[in-house]
């Protein structure tokens, strides 16, 4: 009997054998072709050893239902998202579990134009035809077809065409694909810039040797730090599995918190799009805000709250014609990229940034790193959620100049401010606090917070 609690609310993911398997990505393919009725799906995966024989099943399922299949093979999530679009797909499916171990793969799906398929908008639906299993025989005649496509070089060209060549430098560069889907691009992208990439764990190896292509676990970024070090580079840049996220490191080797990244490219793009003359809006979560919000403040734009979660923040940007929006999970979005994340646009601006600006990379965050300094998400476990809520709410809401619940609860309390929110999957609150122009009090208010809810 197959286990069908690999739907969570955004994605398919789960634990192989236990949760997803063969059987469950046949199924997974005919439930998405009943439910959307597309002509065309774009498929790919990752590098895991499990991708290759989930998609072949994943594949039969939508051909078995009359779909034709373009497969554009070992990518990113990106890719996919470029290539439905690209191809004028009716959607597309990606085989990756992204950063989780290695015995744990999943899907990520879209329909056309690379609209997100999630628990509101479909997952559910699927995820329910899929449990029934009431297919039909398919016959020979009825099946549809099987193509391996490539739209490689197109998102190359789109890629680069975020930022301006003739402006971008020789820098040195760390990159580091953590034995992910990354490596053909970064190769790609290696022809078409100035740069000097130095390549760190670089082959695509579904065995994962040197760890789980997770950056935000501090153990998996020694080698990076290790490298920017010692060959004196300018950037560090690392991806997870299917690079929709990089991380980013400066000149010293330190890591960047996401949040000032946002901030950054919030910026990017606000000063891009001076000329135009019209009142750009960014979207952002509500874990920390006052960064992003002082950026768009200074160059007349709206900062705009979405509550976490790529499906969130994709139709709230649609909806606003937003031009970026950022996560401080490093999840990045881009209108001119079909409203969608990529893990490879974002280091490219910072390197166009640092190229423009002839500053080094700790110096351009330094400025929002002293004017805001942040605690960084903490995950603390809380035998019950709810009541460990209520308890910070009881002590700090009096006092609070405003409370916000677009997604747990946030709370400015003048000089300092956090957020807090339950996980959807773990017995754990996530806490992010943030100061103004004190780093002392954002400490002390955030061992004040984590006591009062241990």
């Amino acid at each position: 009997m197959n286990n069908y609690s690999c739907f969570k609310a955004y994605d398919i993911r789960g634990q192989l054998g236990r949760e997803l398997n063969v059987d469950v990505a046949y199924r997974i393919g005919r439930a998405y072709a009943q439910f959307l009725k597309p002509k065309t799906v774009v498929v790919g995966g990752d590098a895991r050893n499990s991708s290759l024989p989930l998609k072949t099943a994943l594949t039969s399922g939508l051909r078995d239902e009359g779909c034709e299949v373009l497969d554009i093979g070992l990518c990113g999530t990106e890719e996919v998202y470029f290539a439905t679009p690209h191809f004028s797909a009716d959607g597309g499916i990606m085989v990756t579990a992204s950063h989780n171990p290695i015995d744990y793969n999943g899907m990520k799906l879209v329909r056309e134009e690379s609209r997100p398929i999630s628990g509101d908008s479909g997952l559910r639906e699927i995820k329910m035809i899929a449990e029934r299993g009431e297919f039909l025989p398919t016959s020979s005649q009825g099946r549809g077809a099987y193509r391996r496509v490539s739209s490689f070089e197109a998102y190359l060209q789109h890629m680069v065409s975020f930022v301006d060549v003739a402006k971008l430098v020789p820098l040195k560069i760390v990159v580091n694909a953590g034995n992910g889907a990354a490596a053909s691009v970064i190769d790609g992208l290696e022809g078409l810039l100035p740069f000097e990439l130095i390549k760190v764990h670089h082959e695509p190896n579904g065995e994962f040797p040197n760890g789980s292509p997770n950056p935000l676990l501090p153990e998996n970024r020694h080698a990076t730090q290790a490298a920017i070090l010692a060959h004196h580079a300018d950037l560090g840049v690392a991806w997870d599995g299917d690079f929709d996220r990089c991380f980013l490191f400066d000149e010293k080797g330190v890591f960047i918190e996401g949040y000032y990244i946002v901030g950054l490219l919030a910026e990017a793009f606000l000063k891009k799009n001076q000329s135009q003359h019209r009142r750009e809006k960014i979207v952002h979560d509500p874990r920390l805000v006052w960064n992003t919000a002082a950026i768009c403040n200074q160059y007349q734009a709206d900062a705009i709250c979405s509550k976490t979660g790529h499906a969130f923040i994709k139709e709230l940007m649609r909806r606003e014609n937003a031009i970026y929006a950022g996560e401080m999970s490093a999840h990045h979005y881009f209108r001119d990229f079909h409203f969608c994340d990529s893990g490879m646009i974002p280091w490219l601006l910072i390197a166009e940034m640092l190229s423009i600006k002839q500053q080094p990379m700790s110096t351009l965050v330094s400025e929002a790193i002293d004017a805001y300094p942040c605690s960084g998400e903490i995950n603390i476990d809380v035998s019950d959620a709810k009541p460990a809520i209520g308890k910070v709410l009881a002590r700090y809401e009096c006092e609070a100049n405003s409370v916000d619940q677009t997604d747990g609860v946030s709370l400015d309390m003048g000089q300092w401010r956090f957020n807090l929110r339950m996980s959807n999957t773990e017995p754990v609150v996530r806490l992010n606090v943030e100061a103004r122009k004190d780093h002392s009090l954002m400490k002390a208010k955030t061992a004040e917070l984590i006591a009062l809810l241990r």
